[in-house]
């Protein structure tokens, strides 16, 4: 896992509150998704704060990602904790995402 993701403690994502720690929480749910989907096939990206490959099939390695999936801290967190479902946030247009694989519902919610 890249240094600048990271697992939170149990202990640390309750004291996380949201307007100080979205940044904390979306690398957070990033990382535990590495984890959960290891792979380089699918960029997810959080801008401005950070992006991930994750998804097994073909790496990734330069330029624009065949795969990529890209959405708001506010709409990661929600599909992150179950607040809202893959398919609602896709739907609603909150989540953009193109190419292959790019379906995550299989690996959310994340909690």
């Amino acid at each position: 896992m890249p240094a600048r993701l990271k697992v939170l403690s149990p202990d640390e994502l309750v004291s996380a509150d949201a307007a100080s720690d979205t940044k904390a929480l979306v690398k957070h749910y990033l990382a535990v998704l590495e984890q959960r989907a290891p792979g380089k096939s699918v960029e997810v990206r959080v801008p401005p704060f950070a992006a991930v490959q994750v998804v097994p099939g073909v790496r990734h390695t330069r330029g624009t990602p065949p795969a990529v999936v890209e959405t708001d801290a506010e709409t990661w967190l929600a599909v992150a904790t179950g607040r809202t479902s893959w398919h609602e946030a896709v739907d609603s247009g909150k989540v953009v995402a193109s190419g292959e694989r790019t379906d995550l519902s299989a690996y959310l919610p994340l909690t």
